[in-house]
Formats: structure tokens, sequence, C-alpha cells
């Protein structure tokens, strides 16, 4: 399986030098603005055994109907959508507040000609999406003893 990875928005340590992220960690103190909470596209683990693709994305706070995944040709596309809204009022002091939360994400993986498309099966368990793509039969590696004669 190929995988091209991309920045994200990050740049090159090389040109931008480490008090920078001093100076952002100073002036962008507030916890609900870190970095963390504003990274929209959840990070990913691909690994590939003898048998199968196996892709895991950490997405903790979501639940499973949360999540969406289609198969279009050969490209195998996650999202997830959440919407929230907090509401609280307070008649003593006539304090109301109003908090809106949504969030979403989409990632799409090209899969090679090797997956089996009609095997992909997915799992949510304790913040962490696995998806397992099943590789074709001749895809597989095959190994035996071969004896000298």
């Amino acid at each position: 399986m190929a995988l091209v990875k991309f920045a994200n928005g990050n740049t090159n340590k090389v040109l931008k030098p480490a008090y920078n992220d001093v100076f952002e960690s100073f002036f962008n103190a507030d916890p609900f603005l870190t970095k963390s909470s504003l990274q929209r596209i959840p990070p990913v683990n691909i690994s590939e055994n003898e048998n199968e693709f196996q892709i895991d994305l950490a997405v903790p706070g979501l639940k499973k109907e949360d999540f969406k995944i289609n198969l279009e040709k050969d490209l195998l596309m996650i999202s997830a959508e959440k919407k929230e809204e907090k509401t609280e009022l307070d008649e003593p002091r006539k304090y109301n507040r109003v908090e809106y939360n949504y969030s979403s994400f989409l990632r799409t993986f090209t899969l090679p000609e090797s997956a089996d498309h009609s095997k992909i099966s997915a799992a949510y368990k304790e913040g962490i999406l696995h998806v397992s793509v099943a590789k074709k039969e001749e895809a597989k590696i095959q190994s035996r003893e071969i004896s000298i004669n």
C-alpha cells in the first residue's frame, strides 16, 4: 500500500527556528486554542501483514454512529461528523450560556491492486477506529520449502 505523508500545515524545522515554538506557546496560552484541539485530521497508522492491510485512526470521543466509510473504485474514504450543543441556564443570576461544538474530518486512502474490495471490515474500540482490508488470494505471499534433487 502506497502511503504519502503530507505536512498538514507543518513547515520544515530548518526554515522555522525553534524559538518560534516558544513564542507560539507563550502567546497562544489559551488551552481551548491549542494545536491539538485545532487538529482536524486524526493521526493514522497503516500496517500490513501477509493477509491484510490494517488502518488505525486515533479518534477519541466519537461514537461508531459518527463514522461513515465509503469505497469508490480504489478510494477508501473514512469520515466522521459530530455536532454538539450545550445549553446552561441559571435563573437566579439571569445567566444563559450556549456552546456549539462541531467537528468533522475526511481521510482518503488509495487501495493497492492487491486489496480485496469485497472484504473490508471496521471496528471502533477505545477511541481507535480499526479498518481491515483483506488481500486477494493471489497477492498473499505463499511460501514453501523446495527440495533439492
